[in-house]
């Protein structure tokens, strides 16, 4: 079996309550590791970038020579940590994890480096958050498979090139844009990781009700994947908080109308939008006649981070068509109006109650 070292950053961030449908790992996550797919077979969705991967790993294998470097991007919860894994395993290789922020210095990138055998994966994620002088370090480790160590300093500092096995490295991040063009240039395969549809989630929370154990019917495993935001992990952890309900509050069995009581309860509504989400769409309608808004206007209004309004509530709504982003700033689409229960007549007009 292959081995897996985890190397993380030393200073461990300050916990914040997570939304039940946010696409940020919680630790509950990570303890279901079981739910995870282990092999490209199993994977579910991402069917342009799984063929891809299938071809690579395949070729890669027949010459007997490591993968490529790969980067995956996409917004969080979309299996990129899953697909490094599952890559690392079809290779036959062993994974070491890191992320940007963990590596600070050089020698945090050369210890690694030094320790990698011939065909290891090397998984960074957040890749976008290394800093410049460890990317330029990167460079020549992923090229050339060697590192210019420097040795003393001032008048007495030397360069040696020090040899590295040959390694794929795995980049993950969500902000493709923010790597450099070298860097980006020295992966060989990109996959772009794209919200899943509500028929693929569909089978991810039957796949994953099997193996938990859950009885779930089909319009119980379709009321949560509905609700999911396009993203498995969301549909994993809905089906966890659905599963305790029914076995508390009724026979155990998830059903269409029980999955419908316990995600009204967790106040997701049945687009997948939580509180956050709609506090969002109703500042912009309320308080700003539909926008155009800056979002440094929303984040003061919402009292919340203008990244976590970035990251984590924007992407969504921009996928279902409920915001628009112009010039002059955010805009709620007239879908997001009849969504909420008003409706909109025209640039500039009024907000009126939606008719019953």
């Amino acid at each position: 079996m292959a081995r897996e070292k985890v190397i993380s950053a030393g200073d461990q961030e300050e916990a914040q309550e997570v939304s039940v449908v946010s696409p940020i790992e919680k630790e509950e996550d990570r303890r279901e590791w079981n739910l995870r797919p282990h092999t490209l077979d199993e994977y579910i969705g991402q069917t342009t970038v799984v063929e891809n991967l299938q071809i690579g790993i395949v070729a890669a294998r027949r010459r007997q020579e490591p993968l490529e470097h790969v980067l995956l991007h996409g917004a969080p919860g979309l299996g990129k940590t899953t697909l490094a894994h599952i890559i690392a395993a079809e290779m036959g290789a062993s994974i070491i994890s890191t992320s940007g922020p963990a590596l600070e210095k050089p020698k945090d990138v050369m210890g690694i480096l030094s320790s990698l055998e011939v065909g290891d994966v090397l998984f960074i994620d957040e890749i976008h958050r290394l800093s410049r002088v460890i990317e330029e370090f990167l460079y020549s480790a992923m090229e050339d498979f060697q590192v210019d160590f420097v040795l003393d300093k001032g008048a007495y500092a030397k360069t040696i090139k020090i040899p590295l096995k040959r390694f794929t490295l795995v980049g993950a991040t969500t902000r493709a844009g923010m790597l450099s063009a070298p860097m980006r240039d020295r992966f060989g395969i990109f996959a772009h990781m794209d919200y899943y549809s509500v028929e693929e989630l569909k089978k991810v929370v039957e796949r994953s009700a099997r193996i938990l154990n859950v009885p779930i019917e089909a319009g119980g495993a379709l009321e949560i994947a509905r609700r999911s935001r396009g993203t498995p992990r969301i549909a994993n952890r809905l089906l966890r908080r659905v599963r305790d309900f029914a076995e508390v509050e009724y026979d155990g069995v998830v059903t269409q109308k029980i999955a419908d009581i316990a995600l009204g309860r967790e106040m997701v509504d049945e687009m997948g939008l939580d509180k956050l989400d709609r506090a969002f769409l109703r500042t912009i309608i309320e308080f700003y006649n539909g926008g155009p808004v800056g979002i440094e206007a929303l984040s003061a209004t919402l009292n919340e981070e203008t990244d976590t309004l970035v990251d984590m509530v924007e992407p969504y709504l921009l996928k279902i068509g409920f915001l628009n982003r112009t010039p002059s700033g955010r805009k709620a689409t007239q879908t997001a109006f009849r969504h909420l229960g008003m409706a909109f007549h025209g640039e500039g007009e009024p907000l009126l109650p939606l008719a019953p």
